[in-house]
């Protein structure tokens, strides 16, 4: 069932959890260089790019509400399709890019149970590389009506911090917020055995709305 955040204003967007440690300061300085740019010259200077950044921080911890779609899995991640990769155990990966642009607020594929969350220490190469896989992530796993379904956020070249929202023994929703990713970034989900792809390689997601699966 659909997550009854669903019930909010269509078109409401607030500011993500997890992005006050980077939005506040830019906020405080840009405001504070706005207040004293009618008596100094230097401050007028700083106000534009500070006004500008500060904008820029608010346009990428935005949070919009979303009208959760039907569907067995639905994206967790705002982004493009990067890659669709058939793995050894019979699991389908789709890995999912995010950019700077993209809202980079993640939410549960499915409804179910969250039965580990575990962050894995890594490096910090951008994550549409190859190298990524060794990157800094957390990895999910939910219990769900499909079985167990594993999702992992990747940090890229700029997120540096993943900021999961929930701890391990949570009962989520289908389309309930879970974490945020700073930054450019990337999410893999591994649908089950049996379990069809409904996307292609190059096509735009959105999470909580985009189907992976097909009936």
């Amino acid at each position: 069932m659909p997550h009854s955040q669903t019930s909010a204003p269509r078109g409401r967007v607030r500011i993500a959890r997890g992005a006050s440690p980077w939005l506040l300061p830019t906020v405080a300085t840009a405001a504070l260089s706005l207040a004293r740019s009618r008596r100094s010259k230097r401050a007028a200077a700083i106000a534009v790019p500070t006004t500008a950044l500060a904008a820029g921080m608010l346009w990428f911890f935005r949070d919009p509400e979303r009208e959760i779609a039907p569907g067995r899995v639905i994206s967790p991640a705002d982004g493009v399709v990067q890659s669709i990769m058939p793995w050894k155990d019979g699991r389908t990966r789709v890995a999912i890019f995010m950019s700077p642009l993209n809202v980079h607020v993640n939410r549960a594929p499915l409804a179910g149970t969250v039965t580990s969350v575990e962050h894995v220490p890594g490096g910090f190469v951008p994550a549409f590389n190859k190298e990524s896989e060794n990157n800094e992530r957390v990895v999910w796993h939910f219990d769900t009506e499909l079985g167990d379904i594993e999702m992992v956020q990747i940090a890229g070249a700029v997120a540096r911090r993943i900021v999961p929202y929930i701890p391990q023994g949570t009962k989520v929703e289908q389309g309930e917020r879970i974490g945020l990713i700073r930054f450019g970034s990337r999410v893999d989900i591994y649908l089950p055995e049996g379990v069809d792809v409904a996307v292609e390689v190059g096509q735009t997601t959105t999470a909580g709305v985009t189907r992976i699966d097909r009936d």
